[in-house]
């Protein structure tokens, strides 16, 4: 990684100075070094790269032979070839830039071919802008031009069988832990709750009070498959997966992006997952990736300024705090201050450093404190998130963890009768002779109102007769959609929970929801009658992903981030190598 990071200064520096290797001095008409002109440009970039001259020297001998290797001095290479950055595992082989030279009308199958051909790599994903190539379309179709920087993923052998399954069959996904993810996703979006809780799991978005959350008819499956992928890509970081976890978070943001631009700019979620997706690129050491990961972290800042507020008083107002959402900044602060040290921008890169460690230092914890609190009967991640909460006092910790279980307790209270009631009204309307669809519809309009829902249901023509709708959908969703306030949708979206209410997840018509956004809960169980097993067990498993703690997404033990800020320390802070 360090060798990566030379280089990266080393092309800044070059551009700068429009400075091309493949040209002489550099390069003598036989394709030789220059030596004496490579001599003298590594004596005057050493100083600024803070490294010896001989290593300068070396690093600028390798970026001409890969100039003239990779054909940037031979236009029918040059027209024809792409970069790849393979799996950080293939020592010999990430330590130099690796092209591909081919045509851009061939099938992305084609690439990946020759790519396992090449590098004994047996299963693999090819991502294009963080976007996952489809195999079955040619690489210009994609938007592949030429020299364009592909990263390869490597996957497992079930997951490859089912990428090639989905593209045939479904053409939606080409992995099979993804596929997976998806369907049991999909299953749970389809349900209305009108079943019985205790057999049938489905899922719900929340505020604090309980009240549903406001959103579109048509924007809901989007959302609920964007967090979903997004809590399964978490999931697989937290197991050091990550380069299963960037697959599903590359698909979190493709559905987050159907969700709109108004959804995206007011809540943080989307900019949680853009930290992410970067999180994992610095993780499989392929930050070299840097258009793309600079896009996403502007995307993440300037969704944190949105959502938050310049100072952060929109979620002080919210939560009475800020610390947790801390971690966030302390990963966004790492993340800008690596790649601002890998094009050479030095100032930069200190200055994010230190905001970085400012905020670790506050963050830290002590493990005596800690222990107090779980030797109270709280679980390691209610002390972490507890005691950042009150700053570091076990006390007002304790006061404050027990007040967050309270709540929860009562809004699952309120829940699980708000469900019943939905039950109960439900058969009463069918036992009129009401349809499951229309009884559904017409609570959800009431609110749960019976009688409301009765009067509704003999009032509206246009139900019984299979027509029109009282009210079109379009009409419901521009009058519902402003009223996701931006404050509240940071209160409930910030979660990253996936719990959805029963009136988001009726696949009856649309209907007007509560104004409250929201956090979470999660109801299980064993699966509904007439599932096929298969389905039951697809539920089953992402309902395993969605974290209880409806902050389990700023539980951080700062480990990965306090190795991060020694190895930045030692790429910024160390002496000047004398030349040599």
């Amino acid at each position: 990684m360090a060798e990566l990071h030379i280089q990266e200064k080393l092309v800044n520096l070059l551009n700068q100075g429009n400075i091309q290797l493949r040209n002489p001095p550099y390069t003598t008409d036989d394709s030789e070094a220059g030596q004496q002109s490579l001599q003298k440009l590594a004596v005057n970039y050493a100083p600024i790269v803070c490294i010896s001259v001989s290593e300068v020297a070396s690093a600028l001998e390798s970026l001409r032979s890969q100039a003239v290797k990779s054909g940037m001095g031979n236009k029918t290479y040059g027209e024809t070839c792409v970069e790849l950055f393979l799996p950080k595992d293939l020592k010999k082989y990430t330590k130099k830039n690796n092209y591909l030279e081919t045509q851009l009308d061939v099938l992305a199958q084609d690439i990946m071919d020759r790519i396992t051909e090449q590098y004994g790599l047996k299963y693999i994903q090819l991502i294009f802008k963080g976007k996952t190539l489809t195999p079955e379309k040619r690489l210009d179709e994609q938007n592949v031009k030429n020299k364009s920087k592909m990263m390869v993923l490597r996957v497992s052998v079930p997951e490859r069988k089912n990428q090639m399954l989905a593209v045939e069959e479904e053409k939606k996904t080409q992995d099979q832990s993804v596929q997976r993810t998806q369907r049991g996703f999909q299953i749970l979006s389809e349900r209305d709750g009108t079943d019985d809780p205790a057999t049938t799991p489905f899922l719900e978005i929340a505020d604090q009070k309980g009240n549903p959350l406001k959103i579109p008819h048509s924007k809901k499956k989007a959302l609920i498959l964007a967090m979903g992928f997004h809590e399964k890509g978490r999931a697989l970081m937290k197991r050091k997966q990550y380069e299963t976890a960037l697959g599903h978070l590359v698909q979190a943001d493709d559905q987050f992006v159907k969700c709109g631009s108004k959804l995206l700019n007011t809540v943080d979620n989307y900019a949680v997952l853009q930290l992410d997706i970067v999180w994992c690129y610095r993780a499989l050491e392929a930050l070299s990736y840097l258009d793309d990961g600079k896009r996403r972290l502007q995307i993440a800042e300037d969704c944190f300024h949105n959502c938050y507020g310049d100072q952060q008083q929109r979620l002080m107002k919210i939560k009475g705090n800020t610390r947790g959402e801390e971690v966030l900044f302390l990963r966004l602060y790492l993340l800008q201050s690596i790649l601002a040290h890998m094009v050479g921008n030095e100032r930069q890169a200190t200055q994010k450093l230190k905001q970085a460690e400012d905020l670790y230092e506050r963050l830290c914890l002590d493990p005596g404190e800690i222990k107090a609190l779980k030797d109270l009967g709280f679980s390691e991640q209610e002390a972490r998130l507890g005691l950042r909460a009150c700053h570091g006092n076990v006390g007002e910790a304790t006061l404050h963890i027990t007040h967050r279980r309270q709540e929860r307790e009562e809004m699952k209270q309120k829940e699980s009768e708000k469900r019943r009631m939905c039950v109960e009204g439900l058969a009463t309307l069918r036992a009129l002779g009401y349809s499951k669809k229309d009884a559904a519809w017409a609570l959800l309009q009431t609110e749960g109102d019976v009688d409301g829902a009765y009067r509704m249901l003999l009032d509206s023509a246009a139900i019984t007769n299979n027509t029109e709708l009282p009210i079109s959908q379009s009409k419901v969703e521009q009058l519902t959609y402003p009223g996701f306030e931006p404050e509240g949708a940071t209160q409930l979206l910030q979660d990253n929970q996936v719990v959805l209410p029963p009136e988001l997840l009726s696949p009856s018509p649309a209907s007007s929801l509560s104004e409250e956004p929201s956090t979470t809960s999660e109801s299980a169980g064993s699966g509904s009658q007439g599932e096929a097993p298969t389905d039951v067990d697809l539920v089953n498993e992402v309902l395993e992903d969605i974290p209880i703690h409806e902050e389990d997404y700023l539980d951080l033990t700062l480990e990965e981030e306090s190795e991060v800020i020694d190895k930045m320390k030692s790429y910024l802070y160390k002496k000047c190598a004398s030349s040599s």
